[in-house]
C-alpha cells in the first residue's frame, strides 16, 4: 500500500487545474447544460456549476472578492483553509474547513450570495488544499466583484488590518 501523499504539482496535474483569477487553481467540473438556463439581471445563467479549486503553498490565498450567486463548498484533502467572510452588515467570521469536525472544522460551508469571502491555506504537511464548489445560480465572471484596497478599506474599515493582506495587490 502506497501511503505516500500526492504533491500539489501531481494532484493539479491529474484534475487538470489552472490558475484562476482570485488566486489558486480550479477547473470547471459541471454545468447543467440539460436544463433550461435562469434569467438573472446580468443575462441567463446556467442552474447549477461545480469546480475543483486549490490553494498551494505557492498560491496561498483566494482573495477577496464577492458573487451574486449562493456557493456550497464541500472540503476533499489536504492541509486546513480559513475563510474570512464579510456580510453585508460588516460582521466578520472565519471558520476553517478541514476533516475534523471534533474540532469544528467544516466539510461544507455556504456563502451566501452578496457575502465578502477570501480564503487561505494553513499550515500543513501537504503544502495544499482541496475543495469543490457548487455555485447557483451558476457562476458567471460578470456577477463576481474582486475585492480592492480602495474598495474594501471604504466598505469595512473596522476589518482592514486583517483585509488588507487578503486583497489581490
Amino acid at each position: 500500500m502506497n501511503t505516500a501523499k500526492p504533491s500539489a504539482e501531481e494532484v493539479a496535474k491529474a484534475l487538470n487545474l489552472s490558475g484562476h483569477l482570485e488566486g489558486g487553481f480550479f477547473r470547471r467540473t459541471y454545468q447543467a447544460d440539460d436544463y433550461a438556463k435562469l434569467s438573472t439581471e446580468k443575462g441567463e445563467r446556467f442552474i447549477l456549476t461545480s469546480i475543483f479549486y486549490m490553494l498551494t503553498s505557492q498560491s496561498p490565498i483566494g482573495h477577496f472578492h464577492l458573487n451574486k450567486s449562493d456557493i456550497v463548498h464541500y472540503y476533499h484533502m489536504g492541509d486546513p483553509i480559513r475563510y474570512t467572510l464579510i456580510y453585508p452588515d460588516g460582521k466578520l467570521e472565519q471558520v476553517i474547513m478541514c476533516s475534523d469536525v471534533t474540532k469544528g472544522e467544516l466539510l461544507q460551508l455556504t456563502v451566501k450570495g452578496g457575502i465578502w469571502k477570501s480564503s487561505e491555506l494553513l499550515d500543513g504537511e501537504y503544502g495544499y488544499g482541496l475543495i469543490s464548489e457548487a455555485v447557483s445560480p451558476g457562476f458567471d465572471y460578470a456577477d463576481m466583484t474582486l475585492g480592492t484596497n480602495e474598495l474594501l478599506k471604504e466598505k469595512f474599515p473596522q476589518h482592514w488590518g486583517l483585509v488588507e493582506r487578503l486583497v489581490k495587490q
